[in-house]
């Protein structure tokens, strides 16, 4: 069985290390286990490890990186086709406003790296509805397969519970 590409954003990223968000951080931290398994096939792009490197927090900074050490992953670099696929979005009225520009990259960035999942923690800009239907249309529209996009938690709800 082929394993599931999964592409992450810079939000879900960032919960690996969320002590305010103790169920996300643990799902995540779940996910993480199963990937360094070998379950899954993990892709980032330039603009999310631009993101991490630009924390504020130092101490953050160093606990993700030392959690990005723990994988191997491929790295998509920003190219004409991955900006094409974020012009898309603009121009299909998703996230429009410039300061969506990281947002439009990371979905072209997860398309272009033909991932099956866009696995976020940004429920306001990615990870809901009008975005998911807006990228199934730009997927179709572009001639790629259509790609979800989705939290942790929804990639191990089929995972038994330890205890």
């Amino acid at each position: 069985m082929r394993k599931l590409k999964l592409y992450f954003d810079t939000s879900a990223i960032g919960v690996l290390d969320e002590q305010t968000s103790p169920a996300e951080m643990g799902d995540m931290q779940a996910l993480w286990k199963r990937i360094k398994q070998g379950e899954f096939d993990v892709v980032l792009s330039r603009v999310t490890l631009d993101e991490i490197y630009a924390i504020g927090n130092e101490d953050k900074l160093n606990t993700l990186i030392n959690y990005l050490a723990e994988i191997t992953y491929e790295t998509i670099e920003i190219d004409s086709e991955v900006e094409r696929i974020a012009a898309l979005v603009k121009t299909n009225q998703l996230l429009i406003s410039d300061k969506h520009q990281g947002d439009r990259l990371h979905i072209g960035c997860a398309i272009v790296s033909n991932s099956d999942i866009l696995v976020s923690y940004n429920f306001r800009h990615l990870a809901n509805v009008r975005t998911i239907k807006g990228v199934r249309g730009i997927t179709n529209l572009a001639g790629y397969k259509y790609i979800e996009i989705m939290p942790a938690a929804m990639l191990i709800a089929d995972m038994p519970e330890e205890g």
